[in-house]
């Protein structure tokens, strides 16, 4: 499912101009993304949390030159689902075979 899908769906199931509804779409994700480049994790309750993980410093190889190098430690985005929202998709959605 793209963004342009959620848009649809939404002013489908409410009513309200696609328009209108793909403004609230970034506006939300731009909100969401803002407050996590500020340090601040986002709580939707029954959904799930964005929030900040901090990676710890590593030793990496760049295999072109033959080196190692130092990877610093850095934060990265995460979304972690709610209990309910990983319940439901457990027990409703099928499992993909390869």
């Amino acid at each position: 499912m793209t963004k342009a899908d959620i848009v649809a769906k939404v002013s489908e199931k409410l009513g309200i101009e696609k328009g209108d509804v793909q403004a609230t779409v970034e506006s939300f994700m731009e909100e969401v993304k803002c407050s996590l480049e500020t340090g601040d994790n986002v709580y939707l309750r029954g959904f799930g949390s964005f929030i900040i993980k901090t990676r710890a410093e590593k030793t990496g190889r760049n295999i072109s030159k033959n080196t190692t190098i130092k990877i610093p430690a850095h934060n990265i985005p995460a979304f972690k689902p709610a209990k309910v929202f990983v319940e439901g998709v457990k027990t409703n959605s099928k499992v993909k075979q390869n």
